[in-house]
């Protein structure tokens, strides 16, 4: 049974920090791409970052550059995601994802390319993010 489960939520002041965790049972993700999402009320689902398990390539997005940190633990089957500096604008449902890799990093190396990321095969349910200001 494929379970992703996201945790380390949590209500921090305007430039604080907080770090997630999406912990993975039912597969080993030693040939996937983990990903985090963010769907703030009333906004479209985002892709905010996401890490290649087989070769380590990351990809972040324009608004998280320089401030969150992806990870991954594959001996513990877990990926983080480490957030700091946070913003008020940062609030909102994070999600992590993964998706099975074709061919080693192609899935980070197309969200780089497109700035986009998409599909995945795999969904955790959210874990809640407020940053008061």
């Amino acid at each position: 049974d494929v379970q992703l489960q996201a945790s380390g939520g949590g209500l921090v002041q305007a430039g604080g920090s907080l770090r997630l965790s999406c912990a993975v049972s039912g597969f080993t993700v030693d040939d996937y791409t983990i990903g985090w999402f963010r769907q703030a009320p009333g906004k479209e689902r985002e892709g905010v970052s996401c890490i290649s398990n087989s070769i380590g390539n990351t990809y972040y997005a324009d608004s998280v550059k320089g401030r969150f940190t992806i990870s991954s633990d594959n001996a513990k089957n877990t990926a983080y995601l480490q957030m700091d500096s946070l913003k008020p604008e940062d609030t909102a449902v994070y999600y992590c994802a993964a998706v099975l890799e074709l061919s080693p990093g192609i899935p980070v190396l197309a969200a780089q390319a497109l700035g986009t990321m998409a599909p995945y095969d795999y969904w955790g349910q959210g874990t809640q993010v407020t940053v008061s200001s």
